[in-house]
């Protein structure tokens, strides 16, 4: 089972960044554009692990206060194309925290360094040659009240992504 650590984001974040999408293909990006329900900010991919009970145990380990995210600039890791982050040291706190955590429960995941990014479009490629990316700034935020374990499997119409269990801000986890 692939499993990620996650921020889900609100209606006027999505909306932002359906904009951004448009203004991409606006500009004559083609490739793989992001379901805007699989729109989200990984804190955490754990990758192929069969206890997600584990996984919700490490993060319930993990309290927080609510905390502000706001979308910062728009870039590209070769043809990856995403929306950046503010600068948020709460956000860059909780995530060694969390991934402490699941280091201490044995669970294994991705140590790359934390880049807070949203992916818009994967194996992007300019029908018109190199365009510049769109001078549009987005601009969206939102008050992050839980994080989500998600479930990552392959459907017809690209990934499908399951919501497993949540840790709200400021309790854990409840376990029924």
């Amino acid at each position: 089972m692939r499993l990620f650590i996650a921020i889900e984001f609100n209606d006027d974040i999505i909306t932002s960044l359906k904009g951004i999408q448009q203004d991409l293909k606006s500009c004559g990006l083609k490739g793989r554009y992001t379901r805007e329900e699989n729109l989200h900010l990984t804190l955490a991919f754990i990758g192929d692990y069969g206890s997600p009970e584990d996984v919700l145990d490490a993060m319930d380990e993990v309290d927080f206060e609510e905390f502000p995210i706001e979308l910062s600039g728009i870039g590209n890791f070769g043809d990856l194309y995403w929306v950046g982050l503010a600068d948020n040291p709460y956000l860059g706190t909780l995530v060694k925290r969390l991934r402490k955590s699941l280091s201490e429960h044995g669970i294994p995941f991705d140590r790359k360094k934390f880049s807070p990014h949203v992916t818009l479009v994967r194996r992007g490629e300019f029908t018109r040659g190199r365009a510049e990316l769109p001078e549009v700034m987005p601009e969206a935020s939102m008050m992050v009240r839980s994080i989500a374990l998600v479930r990552s499997e392959p459907g017809k119409n690209g990934m499908n992504y399951t919501v497993l269990g949540e840790t709200p801000q400021g309790c854990s986890v409840g376990k029924e």
